[in-house]
């Protein structure tokens, strides 16, 4: 048995592009870049960057939405990356997610009851109706729903109900890990405080372990023991949360930190740095260092040569010549 849950290894994921009059691919786009990390049971790890980074679709490739073009999966030391079938389907047990926007990942024509009692007729989980029913008010109780909730449609609900459906039902069939797939950035700010705190209660009383996807960085620091931050499908830096906070090495994750509001204006902070530019193309990303167009330290080096995601303190990596 591996001492990781989870275990990413040159992770790839290429979206073909098709073009001209026989529609033949003509291009590709590299969504994820060779990414690599290993996640302990009980722990989580906070994935940030950009919109259109591939934070989403690694999410995706792990839990096997979506299948990744090369590169490993490991499951409890098992490879997961090529599974099919009833093999596959006995993972999915162990291996949940829950969607961003809570209004269109619940089937509107579906009660709450059969939300979350339809995992639990899928794997089979229970002999009879009234167990199943017993397990779906469980479910119910331990996100706060009420039980009088279950015979309501997903319509009348607020979105931080919802979402609480959607968590309820990626716990239906005891999942050990959970894709959160920015769980909270459509939901009021008030209602991101309760719902951050029910993942973090759940994960403590059931032993989960979390990969949670965000482009903010405050709430990533709430939840997560680990963080890595992507930029245009690769992991730029990466290391455990209070050391990248309070230690940032690559020059896109001091730029996102120096970003972050400070509820005190009284408190100073260290100068505000301006990132130039927008996001280069995925399709044709630049030339060595992807991150070279728009860093303030950049060099003529960073323009040919790719920087490998290396040691730069104790367990803490990045991803820069500069460094």
């Amino acid at each position: 048995m591996s001492q990781y849950l989870l275990e990413v290894e040159n992770l790839v994921k290429s979206f073909p592009i098709n073009g001209g009059i026989l529609n033949r691919e003509v291009a590709s786009v590299k969504a994820v870049a060779d990414v690599s990390f290993k996640l302990k049971k009980g722990e989580t790890l906070g994935l940030v960057g950009e919109s259109g980074c591939g934070k989403s679709t690694l999410g995706r490739c792990i839990i096997r939405l979506i299948d990744p073009t090369s590169g490993i999966v490991r499951f409890n030391g098992k490879d997961i990356t090529h599974l099919k079938g009833e093999e596959l389907r006995e993972i999915r047990k162990k291996v949940q997610i829950i969607f961003q926007d809570p209004y269109a990942s619940l089937n509107p024509r579906m009660t709450i009851g059969a939300i979350l009692e339809e995992p639990l007729i899928i794997h089979n989980l229970y002999a009879s109706a009234k167990e199943r029913k017993e397990r779906v008010l469980e479910l119910a109780s331990l996100v706060g729903l009420r039980p009088e909730a279950m015979n309501r449609y997903p319509h009348e609900f607020s979105g931080g109900q919802r979402q609480r459906v959607g968590i309820a039902r990626a716990l239906a069939v005891n999942p050990d890990l959970i894709i959160c797939d920015e769980p909270v950035s459509a939901l009021d700010v008030s209602i991101q405080a309760q719902v951050l705190n029910l993942l973090m209660e759940l994960q403590k009383k059931l032993g989960l372990t979390y990969v949670f996807i965000a482009h903010d960085l405050k709430v990533v620091e709430h939840v997560s023991t680990q963080v890595a931050v992507m930029y245009l499908g690769k992991i730029v830096e990466m290391s455990e949360a209070e050391e990248l906070y309070r230690n940032p090495k690559h020059p896109y994750t001091k730029a996102l930190l120096s970003a972050i509001p400070i509820p005190d204006p009284k408190k100073q902070r260290e100068e505000r740095i301006i990132l130039t530019g927008d996001v280069p193309s995925p399709i044709n990303p630049p030339t060595g260092c992807h991150f070279h167009p728009r860093c303030p330290i950049a060099i003529e080096d960073c323009k040919k040569t790719i920087p490998p995601l290396e040691e730069k303190s104790k367990n803490h990596v990045a991803a820069c010549i500069r460094v």
